[in-house]
């Protein structure tokens, strides 16, 4: 029976693995890399434990998605004499399962033998790893699981294409794995894969990053949406042309045995996944074992939601939830789900059958095409990156011009979501924003719906992407160091304020309202409508958009906004007036709409063929 090297046990040595050791490894005694033996060593006498996010096995979904037939773990050993025993869960588990009777005895050696434990898989097997109990240190060489499949092996050719726009230093790290660990692997992925970084930025040296697999193309600022898709485009016309792309942000930290994984599984896919989309999960990249998504998909309120929990991957608990998952009905019979273009691998024909992206340079892209295609969805534990989380570079430039632009671009141009009301979240946005005397990030949303009402031949020309973005840059509210903020508010009085009494706590805070509180909230959208006041005193909030302390802000003059992680605040100084104009502007607006709605409705759908074809985007990219 074929069979194929499918995953490498996986151990590393970087920041996150020293602070996460158990995403890799729970033991009794440390794992250390000996540079003299240059390999890793379990240290001593004691219990290993294999079961991890990283080097378990995904038995289940591998016989879901794949051609596989049977497991094996190879293992090869040198050192105290030890024993290794075959671990499982099932959907229940909250803990490994041993199988003591599933075993290798290992005797003390010099030299590196090779052992070979055939992998059961009990009914109801969700995953299976390993475990080995020392009799004192014993060293670990090249170790992996073998996947034995019915049928042979697909021809891959993976491109890797990642868009960046002046981060050099992860673009570069990122660039000096995938050479290190991939392409000087050895392993068959080495003569089946490309990268594609498309620099928006022009600040990386094409010359000395460039080799015969990585490939550099300075490009104009076309955002992530044009810089993936001229990924797209490279790895249809390189040659030999790619089977697969994978989309991957560059301000990421990768595992390149995620790639390797990936590349893998595609390899022994069955008729039914062939066409899947594999999506790796978006873990934080402060808190290394905190999963934050793994695939989302589109609310009927018009908001981006992950489809899964939070989970904690070094819980067993949670990495055995994470296999076991399956969508909710209402996210599958809304068609509404997507991958994130962090890390989704796609194939060539599926591009090619449904067209490129729509050009909105960042936001609602990946999630757009997502739905557009309506393909399966591949997870698995082990495939994934560690990404900044969106509390600590909240944006309202892309919040409120960009998200909601493009949601109404997409929806009206292909059909996007069309369960999710996005007229509706527009309401809401302005409301909340208003509220909290945000008047310059209400303006954007207002903004984005008059740029929207101008048409595809507006959004869609050359140039006009990055020009509205920077311009809803220059518009959004503007937050100023901690320094500055205290000094700002004493100067218009209050004296009271002082950064060293704030905390988190304090920021994050809310206080209860009466029934009759609530209602005069929302019919005087926090007495600036209706019944007007002045207001008085401040409260300290938090800088996100979604947030709504009504409690706290109720009847204050003075709010100051916080952004604790990068230590930037701004003071917002209610406006009944300015709330006014807002409100007629947009009063005015829907009114506009509602005249037009139906012709722009026509333009944008017949704009479709247009925006998505290769030779509008070959323009679009000069290339």
């Amino acid at each position: 029976m074929p069979a194929l090297k499918f995953a490498n046990i996986l151990l590393e040595q970087n920041e996150r693995s020293m602070s996460y050791p158990s995403l890799y490894c729970k033991s009794t005694e440390p794992v250390v890399f000996n540079k003299n033996e240059q390999a890793w060593e379990l240290s001593g006498q004691g219990d290993f434990d294999f079961t991890t996010y990283f080097n378990s096995l995904s038995v289940e979904k591998l016989m879901r998605y794949t051609n596989a037939e049977g497991f094996r773990l190879h293992l090869e050993l040198k050192g105290s004499a030890a024993k290794v025993l075959q671990t499982y869960a099932d959907a229940f588990a909250s803990h490994p399962i041993l199988m003591e009777d599933n075993c290798i005895e290992i005797a003390p050696s010099d030299d590196f033998d090779e052992y070979e434990l055939d992998i059961q898989v009990p009914n109801g097997s969700v995953l299976t790893g390993f475990k080995i109990e020392t009799t004192g240190p014993l060293f670990l060489g090249n170790c992996y699981y073998i996947v034995n499949h019915s049928s042979p092996q697909k021809d891959v050719e993976l491109v890797l294409a990642t868009t960046t726009f002046k981060k050099e230093s992860f673009i570069k790290h990122n660039i000096s794995l995938v050479n290190q660990s991939i392409l000087s692997s050895g392993e068959d992925i080495a003569n089946h894969f490309n990268m594609h970084v498309v620099d928006n930025g022009r600040t990386l040296d094409v010359e000395k990053l460039s080799t015969e697999h990585i490939h550099i193309h300075p490009n104009n600022n076309v955002g992530g949406a044009g810089g993936f898709t001229y990924g797209m485009i490279l790895a249809m016309e390189q040659q030999p042309k790619a089977t697969h792309i994978l989309l991957m942000d560059d301000d990421v930290a990768v595992s390149p045995e995620s790639i390797k994984r990936t590349y893998n599984l595609l390899k022994i896919l069955n008729d039914e996944y062939r066409n899947a989309f594999i999506s790796g999960a978006m873990l934080n990249y402060e808190v290394g074992d905190e999963q934050w998504e793994d695939t989302g998909y589109m609310t009927e309120r018009g908001t981006f939601a992950p489809a899964k929990p939070g989970l904690r991957l070094t819980k067993f608990e949670d990495i055995v939830y994470n296999e076991t998952f399956w969508a909710p009905k209402e996210i599958r019979k809304s068609g509404q789900r997507y991958a994130a273009w962090w890390y989704c691998c796609m194939p060539i024909e599926i591009i090619e059958k449904n067209g490129l992206p729509l050009p909105v340079f960042v936001r609602c892209d990946d999630a757009e095409y997502g739905v557009r295609c309506k393909p399966h969805f591949i997870t698995m534990n082990g495939l994934g990156i560690w990404h900044m989380s969106f509390h600590v570079r909240y944006n309202a430039a892309v919040e409120r011009y960009q998200t909601t632009r493009n949601t109404l671009i997409a929806q009206h141009t292909t059909g996007f979501a069309p369960h999710s009301d996005f007229f509706a979240e527009l309401r809401n946005n302005i409301r909340l924003e208003l509220k909290k005397f945000g008047y310059e990030n209400a303006e954007l949303c207002l903004d984005a719906f008059e740029d929207f009402m101008k048409g595809p031949e507006f959004y869609s020309a050359p140039g006009m992407a990055e020009k509205t973005f920077m311009d809803a840059n220059k518009n959004k509210e503007k937050l100023i160091p901690f320094d500055q903020l205290e000094k700002a508010a004493h100067e218009i009085g209050l004296t009271d304020f002082h950064i060293r009494d704030i905390d988190r706590q304090l920021i994050d805070s809310d206080k209860p309202r009466t029934f009759i509180q609530r209602a005069s909230d929302l019919i005087t959208d926090n007495n600036q409508h209706r019944i007007v006041s002045d207001g008085e005193g401040y409260a300290v909030i938090p800088v996100l958009g979604w947030a709504y302390p009504a409690g706290a802000i109720r009847g204050k003059k003075y709010l100051i906004v916080i952004d604790w992680y990068n230590r930037m605040g701004a003071i917002r100084t209610r406006d009944n007036n300015r709330y006014s104009v807002i409100k007629k502007r947009y009063k005015e607006d829907l009114k506009k709409y509602k005249q037009i709605k139906d012709d722009l409705s026509t333009q944008y759908s017949q704009s479709r063929e247009t925006v998505t074809s290769l030779e509008y985007w070959k323009s679009y990219l000069n290339i």
